[in-house]
């Protein structure tokens, strides 16, 4: 497989409106990328806007795939079914569309990795080499999904995998942080939180999550066929710091202290039923009984630092993204930034 029909700087973002997508989009256009990105319906304009390349097309249509990643050097493969329906009949088909599509244009995959591939005989600190014996079927997917882009590694294909505990940011699609612990779009009054008493929990800030993949895209000829990383984001120890966090920028920003309760694990066993997003909570609740943390080490390693923004700064642009709180008038949020 050769590179000579793709331009170094120019990548493919399937998902490129959900969260993680959405993020790496932007931040690929910010150090100088080119990012084309399908859109699915005829409704919605193509062309370009914020710098992205929109292109009418669908990650379940291999052709539309193909077409959209020539002259492409990376597709970033950050895209979920709609709705989160149908996972076992779409997930891995539309994977190995992504899989075709960059064995055709000698592209470079990436892959925003779950902490859902994991069971309790890797924890309590999940490594690149832990096992991979998953608890639910969502988790079982996401291994087929990695064994196939491993398969397609052996075959030529680069592979970059990333790793991260819960996604929380301005723009974090379906997340923990935005359907748990708080509600978008309406002022902070409570905090849920779904964890047990004492349990600590990982929690990674999402344009931290893209700045990471952006980099080492940068340095993808020098890194192995099939690449995983894992990041250490934020640990929070006992399972309460986010929600401090969290009330620490409300009321700095003039807000009551919001009131703390626990997540109303019986009410979603009422709901769940109804609504596929709930069932996804629900089947994840495992992650919320045990403390598992993510070992960086290879990540610093290859780039000498993790980029990490400081807490209460990445929750207070989570907020303002959100609709939580009002923009300040006079602060530029930035969307990553220090080193861990």
């Amino acid at each position: 497989m050769s590179n000579s029909t793709a331009s170094a700087y120019t990548a493919l973002v399937l998902g490129a409106t959900g969260g993680i997508g959405g993020e790496v989009a932007r931040q690929l256009v910010a150090a100088g990328w080119a990012v084309r990105a399908l859109r699915r319906g005829a409704a919605h304009a193509t062309g370009k806007q914020g710098g992205i390349e929109w292109v009418q097309g669908d990650a379940m249509n291999r052709a539309d795939v193909l077409t959209a990643a020539q002259g492409c050097a990376v597709i970033v493969h950050a895209v979920n079914p709609p709705g989160y329906r149908r996972w076992a009949e779409l997930v891995l088909p539309m994977v190995d569309n992504t899989i075709a599509a960059a064995q055709a244009v000698g592209a470079t995959i990436v892959l925003p990795g779950t902490v859902y591939n994991f069971g309790p005989s890797a924890f309590p600190v999940l490594r690149e080499d832990s096992p991979q014996e998953p608890l639910t079927r969502k988790g079982a997917i996401r291994v087929q999904m990695e064994q196939h882009l491993q398969a397609a590694s052996r075959q030529g294909c680069k592979v970059i995998v990333v790793r991260a505990g819960d996604f929380f940011g301005p723009k974090p699609g379906n997340s923990w942080f935005s359907q748990g612990l708080i509600k978008p779009g309406l002022p902070v009054k409570t905090i849920s939180l779904p964890g047990a008493p004492g349990v600590g929990h990982q929690w990674s800030y999402l344009p931290d999550v893209a700045r990471t993949m952006v980099e080492l895209v940068q340095r993808r000829e020098a890194l192995e066929p099939f690449a995983v990383f894992h990041m250490a984001g934020h640990w929070d120890a006992d399972g309460t710091q986010m929600a401090a966090a969290i009330s620490r920028v409300v009321v700095k920003r003039g807000g009551a202290q919001p009131k703390v309760s626990a997540f109303p694990w019986w009410l979603m066993a009422l709901i769940a039923p109804l609504v596929p997003t709930i069932r996804e909570l629900r089947e994840m609740r495992y992650l919320w009984r045990t403390p598992l943390t993510m070992d960086n080490t290879q990540l610093l390693a290859t780039l000498g630092h993790e980029p990490h923004t400081p807490l209460d700064e990445a929750v207070e642009a989570a907020l303002v993204g959100m609709g939580c709180l009002p923009a300040p008038a006079h602060v530029s949020i930035p969307a990553a930034m220090g080193v861990a």
